[in-house]
C-alpha cells in the first residue's frame, strides 16, 4: 500500500471509538493507537476504503465548484473583451456550449418543480 507516497507493508496502529470501531490510522505507536493492526486486515481495509471514498467524494466536489468558477471566468473575460469565444479551442468551445446548455435546461426544470402554475 502507498501511504504519502511512500510504499509501505506491515501492521498499523488503530484507534477504536466507544463501539469498537476504528476511527483512526497511525504508521506508529503513539498515545491512543495501541492496538496494531495487519494493513491486509479486512476491517483495516474497509476503515481505508471508506476514508478514500469519503476523500474522494470531497475533491470531486471541490471540481465541479472549480469547473463553476472557470466558467465565470471565461465569460467575464469575453463580456471584458479581453479575450473572444472563438479565440478559444474548438474543443473548449463546444465543452462550454454544452454546459451553458445543459445549466439551461436546469434552470427550467428547477422553475417547473417549484410548483408555480404556468400562465399562458
Amino acid at each position: 500500500m502507498r501511504i504519502g507516497g511512500i510504499s509501505y507493508r506491515g501492521d498499523m496502529y488503530i484507534k477504536r471509538n466507544h463501539q469498537g470501531m476504528i476511527e483512526a490510522v497511525s504508521l506508529v505507536n503513539t498515545p491512543g493507537f495501541d492496538e496494531q493492526l495487519d494493513l491486509q486486515a479486512p476491517e483495516l481495509q474497509a476503515f481505508l476504503n471508506q476514508y478514500r471514498l469519503a476523500s474522494l467524494q470531497s475533491l470531486e466536489q471541490s471540481d465541479q465548484a472549480m469547473v463553476r468558477v472557470l466558467e465565470d471566468l471565461i465569460h467575464l473575460l469575453i463580456e471584458k473583451g479581453v479575450i473572444r469565444f472563438t479565440d478559444l479551442p474548438d474543443a473548449a468551445q463546444r465543452k462550454l456550449m454544452t454546459r451553458r446548455e445543459l445549466r439551461g435546461q436546469q434552470q427550467g426544470i428547477d422553475l417547473l418543480d417549484n410548483d408555480d402554475s404556468l400562465i399562458l
